[in-house]
């Protein structure tokens, strides 16, 4: 699959452990579950900068920071681009659980404008 069909989730490594040990990730965004959200975040390759940044750029947590690299041919839930308000940029949400082996890769990431 090539690498643009892709879509991209950040995530602390905590939480990526925990769902490799369960199957399957429910986190949509920083804090906030799938059962909360109703759909899981994410981006594309070019997105994943600004987003990284919104989302963790005063995240100040022990973790580490990874990006789960997503085939959306892995999920059996469907994937929808939306944007959060009129007008504004479509982003990738899935709209249920990611299936552990749906994950191709996991990437460290560095987050511009983050604090250590």
């Amino acid at each position: 699959m090539p690498e643009h069909t892709y879509i991209l989730h950040v995530t602390e490594r905590s939480l990526w452990d925990a769902a490799c040990e369960h199957g399957e990730y429910r986190m949509s965004t920083r804090g906030r579950t799938l059962a909360q959200e109703g759909f899981i975040h994410c981006s594309t390759r070019a997105q994943l900068p600004s987003a990284a940044a919104f989302l963790y750029g005063s995240y100040e947590g022990p973790d580490e920071l990874v990006v789960l690299v997503v085939a959306p041919g892995r999920l059996d839930v469907p994937v929808k681009y939306e944007a959060p308000e009129p007008k504004a940029e479509k982003f990738p949400h899935v709209y249920g659980p990611i299936p552990v082996d749906a994950v191709v890769q996991v990437e460290p990431v560095a987050v511009t404008g983050r604090r250590r």
